[in-house]
This record gives C-alpha cells, sequence and structure tokens, in this order.
C-alpha cells in the first residue's frame, strides 16, 4: 500500500451500510453509502482518488454483503473525491468469470465520470488505474427555477433529432467556449431557431459516457456518435464546459422553459466492452455471466461466445433481473433527476428478447407499462436489431412510437420516380394503417422520416447516387447501399442552375410529404439547413465538418429553409395534419371524426382498380371534417409530365404548390374547377 493510502485510510470511517439502492448515496454530510452488485466475487474494494491528479487516497475492502450486494458506509469523504472498485475472484473466462483484483472498474451506477473514457492501449495493458475515468463523489444540487416538463402529446410531437457537439461547433452566435457542449445546446441562438422552425422535441444521439473503439482509436478516428456505452448514467464528459451533470440540467431547464422536449437516444443493448477479446472496464468485471447474452451449446453455456444481436461483439442480457434493474434505474434517474422527456431505444428489439427471441409481451414492457414514471415518458423504439429475427416493425406496445422504416423507402421511391409504388405511398401517407391497425394504435405510433443520422442527409438523398465512406477506413464497405436517391445528372456537388431547381424541388417533394404525413414527425436537424455530408452516409467516426452543421446559408439554402418553416406552420394549424379519426375506427370514439376520399385527376372517384396501375404516379385525396365540412385537398404528382386537374367541387384556394422556387404561394390562389399541376410537385388546397 502507498504512502498515501496508509496516510489517509485511518481517517476514513467504514461500516456496513446498506445493499440498497445500488451505486453510491449521500446519507450524511460527508457519509456516503456504497451498494454493488457482484454475485459471483470473493471480494470487493473501492479505490478512493484525488480529485485533481486521480493520486489514490485509499482502498477500503468491502466487509457487508447480503445476497448479491456488496455494500459499505464510508464517512469524511470529502467532496469531490473519486473512486473506482476492484473485484476479486476467479478469472475463468470459460465459466463466465473474469475477476482481476489488479484491475479498476468503473461503477456501472456512477452517476458523474470525471473526464472522457478513452481508450489507452498501454495503461490498459499494464493495469494502470489511469487507463479508466472515475467516478465523482457530488451532490450536484440544482435549482429547477420551477420549470416544468412541456408534455406535448403524441399527435403534435415534431422530433428534431441533433448531435450535442455537431449543432453548435460551427455556429457563428455561439461563443465558441459553449460550442459543443450541452450549454451550446441551449444557447438562445438555437432555442430561436427550433421555435421558429416549430420543432417540440429534441431528440439527442446517446450522451450517457461512451468509449470509442479500440480500432477506431488506432485509425486516428473516434466513435463520434457514442453509441458505445461504458455508463448508463453519467453524462459524458465530453460535451461539458467544467461540470457534465449540472450544466447537462441547465440544457433541459433552459429548453423546457422555452416548452421544447428532451428525448435521449438510450443504447441499452451493449457496451463498449465488445466480445470475448474486448476490454474489462466495468459490467465484465463485476458480473459477466449476468449483464451479457451467451449462446449456448448442447444445453451449456459458453460464456466465451457472446450473442452479438447488436453488431458490437456483445449484447446485455435484458432479461436477467439485475440487468433489467440496472436499465429501468437508469430511465427513471433520467426521467426525474435529469428531467429529460423521454427516449429513443436504440436497436429496441434486442431489449425484448427472452429466451433470445423477441416477444412483444417482454417483461421489460411490462415493467415499463405499470411503472408510474416510466409509462408516462415518450417511448420510441428502433423496431430491429441485427440479429436473428430481428424485425418488429409495428409489434412493440400501443404506448410506444416505433421509427418507420417504410415511410423513409416509400416516399423516397415515389419522388426518385420508381414504378408501382402508388398504392404503398397513400397508405404511408395516412399512417401506415396496414402496420398500425386501426381500432388498437393510434397513427401516432409511427415516427415518419426521411431521414436519420445513420444514412443519407436531405440534400446527399437529391445530389449523390451512391455512397462515398472512403474516409471512415473501411473502402467504402460500411454503410447502406439501398439509399433510394438521385443525383440528378451529376455525382455530388454542382453549380448547375438546372441541376439545383431540380434538386431543391425534390427536396421541396421530400419536405412537404413528411411534414403532410399522418404520425410523428422526426427531422433530422441540419437538413432544413441544406446540410451535406459529402455523400457519407454513415459518419460515426467522423468528428469534424463533416458531420457538424453549417449555418451560413447561400440564398436557396434561405428560401429551403423558410418553406421547411412554413410548412411546419401549416401543420401546426390544421389538426387534421397532426391527428385524423376516420369514422370507422374505434381505437378514439371522441373528438373530431373525419372522412377520406380519394380521386383522379378528372375530379372522379378512386376505384379499386385504379390503385393497381403502375404507372399511375399521380395521388389526390380530401379529408374532411364531419362536422363542420371544412376539409383539404392533397394532389402529389410524381408524374414525368404535368397534369390537368378537375377539381372536385368549387371554391378552392391554394395553400402552396412545390412547384414555385419557393414552394408557397404569395397569396392564396382562387383556382374555378381546373389547375395544371406541374411535373414532380405537391400542391394543397383548402
Amino acid at each position: 500500500m502507498s504512502n498515501g493510502i496508509a496516510n489517509t485510510a485511518p481517517l476514513l470511517k467504514t461500516v456496513a451500510g446498506h445493499s440498497s439502492p445500488l451505486g453510491p448515496t449521500n446519507v450524511a454530510k460527508s457519509c456516503w453509502n456504497f451498494a454493488v452488485f457482484a454475485p459471483d466475487a470473493s471480494g470487493l474494494t473501492l479505490c478512493l482518488y484525488q480529485p485533481d491528479t486521480e493520486e489514490i487516497l485509499a482502498e477500503l475492502p468491502f466487509s457487508a454483503r447480503t445476497g448479491s450486494i456488496w455494500h459499505m458506509q464510508v464517512s469524511d469523504i470529502s467532496e469531490g473525491t473519486l473512486y473506482a472498485l476492484k473485484a476479486d475472484g476467479v478469472n475463468n473466462s470459460s465459466a463466465g468469470l473474469r475477476f482481476d483484483n489488479a484491475r479498476v472498474l468503473i461503477d456501472p451506477y456512477a452517476r458523474k465520470l470525471n473526464r472522457a473514457q478513452v481508450w489507452q492501449r498501454e495503461q490498459y495493458q499494464q493495469k494502470s488505474h489511469l487507463a479508466l475515468a472515475k467516478g465523482v463523489l457530488d451532490n450536484n444540487n440544482f435549482d429547477w427555477q420551477k420549470s416544468v416538463k412541456p408534455n406535448i402529446s403524441r399527435e403534435k410531437t415534431v422530433i428534431y433529432e441533433a448531435h450535442v457537439k455537431g449543432l453548435t461547433m460551427l455556429h457563428p452566435e455561439v461563443p465558441e467556449a459553449l460550442r459543443g457542449t450541452y450549454l451550446g445546446v441551449c444557447h438562445a441562438s438555437v432555442i430561436h431557431h427550433l421555435k421558429q422552425l416549430g420543432i417540440t422535441t429534441l431528440q439527442l444521439l446517446p450522451v450517457a459516457a461512451f468509449m470509442a473503439e479500440p480500432r477506431l482509436t488506432g485509425l486516428g478516428l473516434t466513435n463520434y456518435w457514442g453509441y458505445n456505452p461504458v455508463n448508463f448514467f453519467a453524462p459524458d464528459p465530453r460535451y461539458q464546459l467544467e461540470d457534465a451533470v449540472a450544466e447537462f440540467k441547465q440544457m433541459v431547464r433552459t429548453l423546457h422553459q422555452h416548452g421544447i422536449e428532451v428525448i435521449l437516444d438510450v443504447v441499452f443493448n451493449h457496451s463498449a466492452e465488445a466480445g470475448d477479446d474486448g476490454p474489462v472496464l466495468s459490467f465484465r468485471g463485476l458480473a459477466d455471466r449476468h449483464y451479457y447474452l451467451f449462446h449456448s451449446h448442447a444445453d451449456m453455456v459458453d460464456y466465451q461466445n457472446y450473442c452479438n444481436f447488436t453488431g458490437c461483439g456483445n449484447t446485455l442480457n435484458i432479461a436477467n433481473p439485475a440487468t433489467q434493474q440496472l436499465v429501468m434505474d437508469a430511465l427513471r434517474y433520467w426521467l426525474t433527476e435529469m428531467q429529460v422527456d423521454g427516449f429513443r431505444f436504440d436497436l429496441a428489439v434486442t431489449l425484448g428478447r427472452e429466451n433470445k427471441r423477441f416477444n412483444p409481451f417482454a417483461s421489460f414492457f411490462q415493467i415499463i407499462a405499470q411503472d408510474p414514471v416510466l409509462s408516462k415518458a415518450k417511448l420510441i423504439a428502433e423496431p430491429w436489431d441485427v440479429g436473428p429475427f430481428g424485425y418488429h416493425l409495428g409489434q412493440f406496445p400501443a404506448n410506444w412510437s416505433e421509427l418507420n422504416d417504410k415511410c423513409r423507402d416509400t416516399f423516397r421511391a415515389f419522388w426518385r420516380g420508381d414504378k408501382g409504388v402508388l398504392a404503398e405511398f397513400a397508405t404511408r401517407l395516412l399512417g401506415s394503417r396496414d402496420i398500425f391497425q386501426k381500432h388498437h394504435k393510434p397513427a401516432s405510433c409511427s415516427v415518419n422520416y426521411l431521414t436519420y443520422h445513420d444514412g443519407f442527409t436531405l440534400e446527399d438523398v437529391v445530389s449523390y447516387s451512391d455512397k462515398h465512406n472512403e474516409q471512415n477506413a473501411e473502402q467504402n464497405r460500411d454503410g447502406h447501399s439501398h439509399n433510394l436517391s438521385c443525383n440528378h445528372g451529376v455525382e455530388g456537388a454542382s453549380n448547375d442552375p438546372l441541376i439545383l431547381a431540380r434538386r431543391y424541388q425534390h427536396k421541396r417533394n421530400l419536405a412537404a410529404t413528411l411534414l403532410l404525413s399522418q404520425g410523428i414527425v422526426h427531422w433530422l436537424g441540419g437538413d432544413e439547413l441544406s446540410h451535406t455530408q459529402g455523400g457519407n452516409n454513415n459518419a460515426y467516426c467522423q468528428d469534424n465538418p463533416i458531420s457538424w452543421l453549417n449555418w451560413q446559408l447561400d440564398g436557396q439554402q434561405q428560401k429551403f429553409l423558410q418553406f421547411v418553416r412554413q410548412l411546419l406552420q401549416l401543420r401546426k394549424k390544421y389538426s387534421c395534419l397532426q391527428q385524423i379519426s376516420l369514422q370507422d375506427d374505434h381505437y378514439q370514439l371522441h373528438g373530431d371524426k373525419h372522412q377520406v376520399c380519394w380521386f383522379l385527376a378528372d375530379g372522379t372517384e378512386k376505384q379499386q382498380h385504379d390503385w393497381h396501375d403502375p404507372e399511375r404516379a399521380i395521388c389526390i385525396f380530401r379529408i374532411t371534417h364531419r362536422q363542420s365540412g371544412k376539409a383539404l385537398l392533397f394532389v402529389f404528382n410524381g408524374a414525368e409530365q404535368s397534369v390537368a386537374l378537375t377539381l372536385p367541387a368549387r371554391g378552392w384556394f391554394r395553400l402552396f404548390d412545390t412547384a414555385h422556387n419557393d414552394g408557397l404561394a404569395t397569396k392564396n390562389s382562387d383556382a374555378e374547377s381546373d389547375y395544371l399541376q406541374a411535373a414532380h410537385s405537391i400542391s394543397v388546397w383548402q
């Protein structure tokens, strides 16, 4: 034991403490209780360190254990003291036991880390405690200033997906010191942009502490998106100015004060410890065979063969009670202590796997449904993983919403000019009721989107026919190849006025289709700014201007931004664009009821056989409010030529037409009965 330990340890008083709650708990001034799940360990040690130097202060063995939980209460700990754990026991990976009493571990329940966790090969191999970030013992009392959660209803929700760093790194109005931070996200200029745009909900890419994969670090790259967690409670220090926890709370408080919700993208399907040859950082060193899922052979568990349903080397075993408790505790912590409004669950099928197969009635979903805190949150599932039978769109509970990739693909295919997609296009527009069946689920179960962080940006959808991921150092093998994109004659950037006009027309059509569709709107942050990633559709490792949003806009980009703003205002103005309730849908018997009628270009009602003509590329329908008789008429012309319309009845005036350069009529335009709908354009009439 070093001199620091010998001199300091006697000052610290220890007693047995309590086995609940897990993690560090401040029970009195300078007195902390520690409780750790480590059922197979033969011993556990608490390591304390100086806040500034990480010099070791003391190593205190846990003397008390209740069942699977080791616990201890320590007095006279100074504010800001750092801590980690060491676990002793059998080291036999074939039995799922990976104990090493010389290696420090991050507490799975640490609420705050002193620094970002960065892979350091030499220090890790030497088992230096400096290889790992440390937990911080900090009360972090915070004044929420009576701010309240906005509680936006699902049907009114407009999500803006953004990365904490990428959102503001190039923002000219955000002070340089705040760019790329939690405080940058809540800067007045960013909030002004979100509110002008019509955003109700900010969805942030993972903010829980993570570590870039050793392979990426060796290549000089990083896991920019953050989908590689080392801890599920602590906000990542990468985005802090001085204090990640306090600044995250300040961000949430400020956004709430302006009526904007905060949703977190959470990764409970795997950890940064990767596969059998991955590092021991936390979970694996404490309870490997409990936290993770393993393959079996002849009814024998193969503890060296991790199930890889995530593509990241391991899969968390959410069906295990300890892992399930860890996840539920983390979710409640973010909802209560950090005051966020909901979650987008990465690879959510993994969370519902029981006996390795997805179960729509899994205990994970049941616990959330009956929990008074979790059940009130916004819950969004990515309804697939990469394991066997991993695609389950439409199979999550009715109080969940799900990413609808069929919307993305169908909207893109229709406006690219693909044949035979008209019927599905209409189905996606009206809430994908083939997937989210009426009587059983509302259309707000569908999260409709054109683009996501993992894929082309909207600008790249209309500028590239192929992906260009060479900078990811994987020989352009990574990322999807099925992008349903179109470059309009030139691959990449172009100054040709005709090509630019076609691209902006294409973007207006895609944006209008999304914002007129039934369901929750998901908008990729930066699409309104015409952000390009240079054709990179998997920029997960690009922490640079490829991923950072560019706020310096030219005239065309400004016009497109204004178009998106006005479309979102239109969506907010007309309730039938947020949620229609059809007369024959008994999911909701109260409130407004609507009627939908479908038409041909000549104004006659569409018949069943008309839907099956593969050459048809025009979609016309009317939504009528049953009580008032007020109606909106929608015309989507995906054809190569203009179409002469005979509007059903008279008295319509045009709200907008994407054939215009700015997409919007300068004033309400009356039409007697006939109208020429330009090729590749949309008009909406009242």
